[in-house]
C-alpha cells in the first residue's frame, strides 16, 4: 500500500494557525517560514499553506515517483511532482530521498 506523507491546508495566517494547533493538538513543528509550516503527528504530517503560495493537497509517497512526470528538488531532501486527479484536486506524488 502506499503512504500518505501530509496533507496540505490554506491557512490565512501561518503563525496563528501554528498556534492554534499547538494548542489544540499534540504535534511537533517539523518546519515553519512564512509561507507554510509542517506538524508532525504520530501518524501522518500536516502542511499549512498560504493561499496563492502552495495549494491545498494530498501527497503520496511513491518509490517510482518520476514515473508521474518531472519531479522538483526540495528543501527538506525531497523530490515532488504535482498532478490532478479526475476531481481536479492537487495531488503530490512524493519521493524521499535515499
Amino acid at each position: 500500500m502506499d503512504k500518505i506523507h501530509h496533507i496540505a491546508i490554506e491557512v490565512k495566517n501561518i503563525q496563528e494557525s501554528i498556534e492554534w494547533y499547538k494548542k489544540n493538538t499534540n504535534c511537533k513543528i517539523s518546519y515553519q517560514d512564512e509561507t507554510w509550516a509542517m506538524l508532525s503527528y504520530k501518524n501522518i504530517s500536516l502542511a499549512l499553506v498560504l493561499p496563492n503560495m502552495h495549494p491545498p493537497h494530498i501527497a503520496f509517497e511513491k518509490k517510482n515517483a518520476e514515473d508521474y512526470g518531472n519531479l522538483k528538488d526540495h528543501r527538506d531532501g525531497t523530490s515532488s511532482v504535482y498532478i490532478k486527479d479526475p476531481s481536479n484536486n492537487s495531488i503530490e506524488i512524493l519521493k524521499k530521498s535515499q
